[in-house]
């Protein structure tokens, strides 16, 4: 996952290959939920690893429940719908989770304790009236600890039989269907006779209630329903563990892919997107998102558990949709219609403006930074495809919304090869964490930038540019430590650096499996860090480096480098021989006793012993060296920045390097 402040999205030019997707997230709170409530152990197959369940998780520990993971599965014992703890009153945090607060906060009234329900600011700013209204008119108290018909909650214990269950129990279907669905999935717990809810106004979202009458079905609890206006809870009902149950991959994710498959052309002489984990007949009411991508144009196939797209009609159809039924998907849609050949417009979207964010505001708000023409209402979106020309380089503001920031890296693939800079990229973290790592394994760009910092020995070149790296979110190249590593596959594999042995080692070379990663270099996993440093290992890299079969192999491994979303590499000629066509060239300086000062902390840090005249003697000779070698030899290239660090920080050098690197993007500051 992405921590960054901002990921910028180079321009993408077209995408092909199978992504595997996460569990859904409607169907893994409210899989925890019920094996939760059910008497007998559950084990859960395939869960989403997300903030949204991590919160459920950690509220359902608090409340006694037996957790166990075990592989790719979780193991939960429910409680049998009687709690455990202890009486005194329990505090539990839901962050931005409404797939959390309501259903807790109707299934812990009726649990007999005494609990305490908050989240994030925005969470405190979704509605929660409608629910506590009807679970009030059965008899649970629950008080408003803020603004009257929002979180925070205090809910005070009951006695189930004190509840009015015999009239119908009435709930608003028109601000959010998670209320419905929170009372569908508590009431069980206290059916002692048929339980009736009555849906006042139109019931929005109704895929969704599809989705928890499926699973309550899973769960031994069969319910009734008259249309959408009536639904009830048998006398008697009781959850019971399936056993077993499998978490379908998420349909609202495989939007954003879906898209893609109808946006972007081939790569490499492929063609398509394949996703695997949901199909067509899939329980989530948002796999309906494939009947308005074809609407568009997308071709679309699909078997048990997979779908396949391909870009159809092109430039994309407009669509005039009403999208109730797919509200979190069609957030996608709006980015597609900067594609289409017309204006489009998603209607009966009212809801949006209660979830994460104002979806509507905040859809309008970046897709104008796009250049695009919208208008919008109180529950509807307009938006204007975009001409070539029309395109601006943007800095997305993503609002703590994860669907904001993967609906807007489908901007990368705009015609008029402009870059996307998404802020705050981690609040994906919330449903689809691995989501850009997903994106940049089956997407191409025209260019993949590339950071060169070139310097002398013990410049600090590594120590800038891995935190650079870090800072951007590229991924780091670490050129020193090719040859000792190099060194050590060819001393582990029983090889000599000769002539003899010199296809075996070039051959080592250029599939050394290796990662830099938190000042770590990585061989095939294990971390090599240190026994590189040795003075053996040095040796060796000297041995290896003379071979022309080698350095032509480290050349072309050091290149498969550059992948998406960036690369910050060190060396001493990055700029010059490895990467010549790099973005920003840096060439980093520092007088000689300066560095031999450095150079003797760190030495001295380690229990090595030396002198500061000696090492810069050293230090001085290998310059005259590095400058003078026939191969390569160290200079700054002629497009360089030249930065000496003699007198400045760490972080002041990280400053430049990043306000370089800005000046040379086409946003503004972040």
């Amino acid at each position: 996952m992405f921590s960054t402040a901002f990921l910028d999205l180079p321009p993408l030019v077209g995408a092909a290959g199978t992504v595997r997707l996460p569990g859904s997230k409607s169907i893994s709170n409210r899989v925890l939920l019920l094996a939760a409530l059910a008497s007998g152990t559950t084990t859960i197959h395939d869960l989403l690893d997300s903030d949204d369940t991590r919160v459920m998780l950690d509220a359902l520990r608090a409340l006694g429940c037996g957790i166990q993971p075990s592989g790719s599965t979780l193991q939960i014992t429910g409680l049998g719908g009687q709690l455990k703890s202890s009486g005194a009153l329990l505090p539990l945090f839901l962050g931005n989770a409404g797939t959390a607060m309501r259903p807790l906060t109707a299934a812990l009234s009726l649990l007999g304790g005494d609990f305490e329900l908050s989240g994030v600011p925005r969470m405190h700013e979704r509605p929660i009236g409608d629910l506590v209204d009807a679970l009030t008119q059965l008899g649970c108290n629950i008080d408003y600890l803020g603004n009257p018909g929002y979180p925070p909650l205090r809910i005070h214990p009951v006695d189930h039989d004190d509840l009015a269950l015999d009239a119908p129990i009435r709930v608003r279907g028109d601000v959010s269907s998670q209320f419905l669905t929170a009372l569908l999935l508590a009431l069980p717990i206290a059916a002692r006779n048929d339980i009736v809810i009555e849906v006042v106004g139109e019931l929005i979202s109704k895929p969704y209630i599809e989705i928890t009458l499926n699973l309550l079905a899973r769960f031994g609890i069969t319910v009734r329903r008259d249309g959408w206006e009536r639904f009830t809870i048998p006398a008697g009902s009781s959850y019971s563990s399936p056993g077993d149950i499998h978490v379908e991959a998420d349909a609202s994710s495989a939007s954003y892919f879906i898209a893609l498959g109808a946006i972007a052309t081939g790569v490499s002489g492929k063609t398509g997107i394949r996703i695997e984990g949901v199909g067509a007949d899939s329980i989530q009411g948002d796999i309906r998102f494939i009947d308005a991508a074809r609407q568009m144009g997308a071709e679309v196939d699909s078997g048990p558990n997979w779908l396949e797209v391909r870009r159809g009609a092109w430039p994309l159809k407009a669509i005039d949709l009403d999208a109730n039924h797919i509200p979190d998907a069609a957030m996608t849609l709006a980015v597609m219609a900067l594609y289409a050949d017309g204006p489009s417009t998603l209607r009966n979207i009212a809801s949006w403006r209660v979830k994460e964010t104002d979806r509507i505001d905040a859809m309008a708000n970046e897709l104008q930074k796009l250049g695009a023409t919208v208008e919008a209402g109180p529950d509807f979106i307009r938006v204007h495809p975009l001409a070539q020309a029309g395109w601006q380089a943007a800095s997305i503001r993503t609002y703590d919304d994860h669907r904001v920031a993967m609906c807007f890296s489908l901007a990368a693939f705009n015609p008029a090869g402009v870059p996307v800079r998404i802020l705050e990229p981690h609040c994906v973290a919330k449903t689809f964490p691995d989501y850009f790592e997903t994106l940049f394994s089956v997407a191409e760009a025209a260019e993949v930038p590339v950071i060169c910092i070139d310097g002398p020995t013990a410049s600090g070149k590594g120590t800038l540019a891995a935190e650079v790296a870090r800072l951007l979110g590229y991924h780091y190249l670490d050129s020193g430590s090719l040859y000792r590593v190099t060194g050590l596959a060819m001393r582990r594999a029983g090889l000599s650096a000769d002539a003899q042995h010199e296809a075996q080692i070039a051959a080592l070379a250029a599939a050394l499996p290796l990662q830099f990663t938190e000042g770590k270099v990585m061989l095939d996993g294990e971390d090599v860090s240190d026994e590189i440093r040795t003075e053996a290992a040095g040796m060796d890299a000297s041995r290896v480096s003379t071979l022309p079969a080698v350095r032509e192999a480290l050349l072309a491994l050091q290149q498969r480098f550059r992948q998406l979303p960036g690369l910050v590499a060190d060396g001493r000629d990055m700029g010059t021989v490895i990467f010549p066509d790099a973005t920003l060239k840096v060439f980093l300086t520092a007088s000689a006793a300066q560095r031999a000062e450095r150079r003797h902390k760190q030495l001295i840090s380690k229990g090595i012993s030396a002198t500061l005249d000696s090492l810069r003697s050293d230090l001085e000779a290998r310059d005259a060296r590095d400058s003078s070698r026939s191969v390569a030899p160290l200079k700054p290239a002629q497009d360089a920045r030249h930065l000496d660090n003699s007198q400045l920080s760490i972080e002041k050098s990280i400053d430049t390097v990043l306000d370089w690197w800005q000046q040379v993007q086409p946003f503004k500051s972040a």
